[in-house]
C-alpha cells in the first residue's frame, strides 16, 4: 500500500504529476489538498483547504510521501510577502506536517539556480525552503530544480507565450541546461522518485531533465 500527498495539484506540474499517480498501480491512494475541488477519482482523497488555515489534527496527514508541485510568481501572488508565505511558508508546512506524519520520502520542486544566497527573490527563497526542508531529515528527499517549465497552464503566463517559442526554435543550438523542461517529465521525475524511495538527498538538474525529456520523445 503506498499512499502519497500531492501539494500544488492544481498547477502545470502538479496536474500533470496528478495525472500519473492516479493511473500508477503501485499507488492506492492519492491525498491531494486543494483550495477548489478536483474532478472525483476513486484513488483520490481531496481535502479542501487554505494555505492560512491547514486543519493540523487531519488524520490524512499520516502517509508514506509526499510531493511538493507548488509555486507562484511575485506578480501572480500580489506581493513579495505573499509570494513567499506560498512558495516558502505553505510548502515547508506541508512538508513538516507530512513528516511528522511518518512521511520518509519527499520530492520537492524547486528552480534551476536555487540557492540560499543568491541576490535574486525567486532563486533565493526557493534555496531556503530546499535548506529548510533538509533539515526536517526526510531518509529520502528529492530535490527536482526545472528551468524554463513548458507545459500547458490553466492560466496562461504572458512572459511564457514569449519565452517558450523562442526556446522550442533555439532548442537544437542551446546547452540542456538552457532547453524547456517540460512539465510531464518534471512529473514523471517526482513521482518515480517518491515511488522508489532513493535513501538520501538526490538533486535532478535542468541538464538531467531535458535528457530525461529526450528519452521519452
Amino acid at each position: 500500500m503506498t499512499k502519497i500527498l500531492l501539494a500544488g495539484a492544481t498547477g502545470m506540474v502538479g496536474t500533470a504529476t496528478l495525472k500519473l499517480l492516479l493511473e500508477d498501480r503501485r499507488v492506492t491512494q492519492v491525498v491531494a489538498p486543494t483550495r477548489r475541488p478536483l474532478r472525483p477519482h476513486a484513488k483520490l482523497l481531496n481535502p479542501i483547504v487554505n494555505s492560512t488555515d491547514l486543519p493540523y489534527d487531519a488524520d490524512w496527514w499520516a502517509i508514506d510521501s509526499a510531493i511538493c508541485a507548488l509555486g507562484t510568481t511575485r506578480a501572480k501572488a500580489g506581493s513579495a510577502a505573499a509570494y513567499r508565505a506560498i512558495d516558502h511558508d505553505y510548502a515547508l508546512a506541508i512538508a513538516t506536517q507530512v513528516r511528522k506524519g511518518g512521511a520518509k520520502c519527499f520530492a520537492l520542486t524547486s528552480s534551476m539556480g536555487a540557492d540560499a544566497r543568491s541576490r535574486f527573490r525567486y532563486t533565493r527563497t526557493k534555496g531556503e525552503l530546499e535548506d529548510a526542508i533538509g533539515r526536517l531529515d526526510f531518509p529520502s528527499l528529492t530535490i527536482v530544480r526545472p528551468g524554463f517549465l513548458g507545459g500547458e497552464r490553466s492560466e496562461p503566463r504572458l512572459m511564457e507565450q514569449i519565452i517558450g517559442p523562442l526556446l522550442r526554435i533555439a532548442a537544437p543550438i542551446l546547452p540542456a541546461s538552457a532547453r524547456i523542461s517540460p512539465a510531464s517529465t518534471v512529473a514523471a521525475l517526482l513521482v518515480e522518485a517518491v515511488l522508489r524511495e532513493k535513501a538520501g538527498r538526490h538533486v535532478i538538474n535542468s541538464t538531467e531533465i531535458a535528457f530525461a525529456a529526450e528519452g521519452c520523445s
